[in-house]
């Protein structure tokens, strides 16, 4: 399988995430186990902040990479968004349609 380019798009990252899984023989896994799994990876996500910002941490724990974490995070919204047929774009946009008008301060 090809690399996702540089410079795709949501719509390219959603897809490159479906076609990656099939591909990895993960297309299979339930809505629900893909969601406890995005919960792990948003905690090794804190956890990797944690390190970077110097706070207390196990010291025998393994090294993780902000930016590793973070595409994982983004790996598994993608993931389950395809098996739930939502178009992240579209969603990401009318989201920000209904912010545009809350008050936030």
């Amino acid at each position: 399988m090809d690399l996702l380019t540089h410079g795709a798009s949501l719509a390219d990252l959603q897809d490159y995430v479906a076609k990656m899984e099939v591909e990895r023989g993960l297309d299979h896994l339930a809505v629900d186990s893909q969601c406890l799994k995005l919960g792990e990876e948003v905690g090794e996500l804190f956890r990797a902040v944690r390190k970077a910002n110097g706070d207390p941490a196990d010291p025998h724990g393994r090294v993780v990479d902000i930016g590793e974490e973070r595409a994982n995070v983004l790996i598994l919204v993608a993931s389950i968004a395809n098996r739930k047929g939502i178009d992240l774009e579209a969603a990401f946009r009318a989201k920000e349609a209904k912010n545009n008008y809350r008050t936030w301060i």
